[in-house]
């Protein structure tokens, strides 16, 4: 029996589909049938029948005030249900827990995506008052402490290529010089933690320390978050770094890692 190449079964018609849904993983968060036509080079009728087909199963949505198209939340579950199977969130749930108990300040774990860090999955804090996750939310790197985790520990080429040359200032705090930025960065590499002072979302503070799995290879970061008032520069440094790093570590041991 001759076997046929695996790309002999491919049928164009599921490929045109998963080409759509791939568009959407950049930074665009809503496109239309014109501009979804000219980037796949495909004739808009189809375009819209592939859309209809997507958005009928849950996966696209069309926002009824622009009548552009976004991802639906049956790519979320998908994407959810791909992670839970990775490994990293049934290790990190315990000890999101105990650092929770730890710290009394929230914490979260986020990896690497197009235009900059996502979380999957956070434990919330036992205080009135506390700082909530957006699960799924794109954050930027060079503005919050898992991103710079993310930078420090890449690669210098990885660096130059994930940093856009124009760093969006988002509060007062912003660090939007790449010079000052490296250092930080150089620091946080030797330290073992990185720090978000407000430069991300007025009066929010955190500290993140990296995930590594058995490869040694930074898989993404675990954090403490809290408002500002609680979450204090020297607290920060002398309490909650510590915590995290240690949390950090312990996570990255479940994964396979041992230094």
């Amino acid at each position: 029996m001759v076997r046929r190449e695996k790309s002999n079964y491919i049928i164009r018609s599921v490929s045109h589909a998963l080409d759509v849904l791939e568009q959407f993983f950049g930074d665009a968060d809503e496109l239309g049938v014109t501009e979804l036509s000219t980037r796949l080079k495909l004739h808009k009728n189809n375009i819209f029948r592939l859309l209809a087909t997507l958005e009928s199963r849950g996966y696209i949505e069309q926002n009824k005030a622009t009548e552009n198209y976004r991802l639906g939340l049956r790519s979320l579950h998908l994407g959810q249900a791909y992670v839970s199977r990775m490994g990293l969130l049934r290790q990190a749930r315990p000890v999101m827990e105990g650092l929770v108990k730890h710290a009394h300040e929230s914490t979260y774990v986020a990896v690497a995506r197009p235009g900059g860090m996502v979380p999957l999955a956070g434990v919330e804090a036992d205080q009135p008052v506390r700082v909530v996750s957006t699960i799924g939310e794109t954050l930027p790197l060079h503005a919050t402490a898992v991103g710079k985790t993310q930078l420090a520990f890449a690669t210098e080429e990885e660096q130059k290529t994930r940093l856009p040359e124009t760093l969006k200032r988002f509060t007062a705090k912003t660090v939007t010089e790449r010079s000052a930025l490296l250092q930080q960065l150089k620091a946080a590499v030797e330290n073992g933690y990185t720090v978000d002072a407000g430069e991300h979302v007025d009066d929010v503070r955190a500290v993140a320390a990296p995930i590594k799995d058995y490869t040694g290879r930074v898989v993404g970061a675990l954090a403490i978050s809290g408002p500002a008032y609680r979450l204090t520069a020297e607290r920060m440094q002398k309490e909650f770094a510590p915590l995290v790093v240690k949390a950090g570590q312990d996570l990255s041991g479940r994964l396979g890692f041992h230094p």
